[in-house]
């Protein structure tokens, strides 16, 4: 089959598409054949070596968490799949962005009947780590919340979970991405120099909560500039900052479970949770995907597809 591996650490070009080994599923695992699969940008900080710290990589190495597909065998002691069943999940082993990945049974659900592949593919970081988000800050009807990034991949889910809430959401977007926002209930609010004070006259006073999506400064804005008290201020990028002013650090391995990926599915099944797709790539082509996440300005999910 075919897979994406790197040899080391370094930039786009360390990444290349080979043929390796088909796996075969051991006990309580399945072997899907991948239809979608997302890309992060925690995996760019792992290719290039900037997280080995936190997050060694073993050469050669695979990528890729988030998955949709099909399974075509089952290992023994299998529990509720299938051959045939269609699924989402992920997996732990840096290994989705292949033609196909064993799986956990834990790590899977059925895929909801109306859900797109490419969402379903692309469902679990973004949107178990914005799941994480919200509920770390707990926003409420009486809230107002800023969320960085708001037009990403995490902060796009971000906003409307805590829309959901009855929150307030003041979303930090570009021009372009605005009328998305607004769409959505979501109040946008331009990044740059007087982000402060263009918050304070789109919330009408004082910010209770702030998600930061995006690092580069936002925790210490919120802290000492929006007087945001510590604990209800949660980064996903700038830990240390968080230490500093003592923030929350909740991300996807707060929500790392098929139970929550289940709830979120749901929803986007019933339309009730947009996931945007920004761009879809065949496999081949994982460079120009992540050419483009690296860019820092994608609306959604970029997906690749096997």
């Amino acid at each position: 089959m075919k897979a994406v591996r790197f040899h080391e650490y370094g930039g786009i070009d360390v990444l290349r598409v080979e043929e390796v080994e088909r796996p075969a599923p051991g006990p309580g695992q399945v072997l899907v054949e991948v239809r979608a699969a997302g890309i992060q940008p925690g995996e760019v900080m792992i290719r290039e070596g900037a997280r080995h710290d936190r997050w060694p990589a073993t050469f050669p190495s695979g990528q890729g968490s988030d998955l949709a597909g099909v399974v075509v065998e089952v290992g023994p002691q299998v529990r509720g799949f299938s051959v045939g069943d269609e699924v989402l999940g992920f997996t732990h082993n840096r290994a989705s962005h292949a033609e196909f990945v064993v799986v956990d049974d834990v790590n899977l659900i059925s895929r909801p009947e109306g859900l797109s592949w490419d969402v379903a593919g692309s469902l679990y970081v973004a949107g178990t780590t914005a799941y994480a988000t919200v509920f770390a800050v707990d926003p409420g009807p009486a809230d107002t919340v800023v969320v960085s990034g708001a037009a990403g991949g995490v902060g796009s889910l971000a906003v409307q979970l805590a829309r959901r809430c009855g929150a307030t959401v003041i979303g930090l977007a570009s021009e372009p991405n605005h009328a998305w926002l607004k769409d959505r209930g979501v109040v946008p609010v331009e990044y740059g120099e007087g982000v402060a004070e263009r918050i304070r006259q789109a919330g009408g006073g004082d910010v209770d909560a702030f998600i930061d999506t995006f690092g580069d400064g936002y925790v210490e804005l919120a802290a000492v500039e929006l007087g945001v008290r510590p604990e209800r201020i949660d980064t996903i990028r700038d830990w240390q900052a968080a230490a500093k002013f003592g923030a929350r650090t909740y991300g996807e391995g707060a929500a790392a479970c098929a139970v929550v990926l289940g709830q979120l599915a749901r929803l986007a099944a019933r339309g009730e949770l947009e996931v945007p797709i920004a761009r879809t790539y065949p496999l081949e082509q994982v460079r120009d995907a992540f050419r483009e996440l690296e860019q820092g300005h994608t609306h959604g999910k970029i997906v690749l597809r096997p």
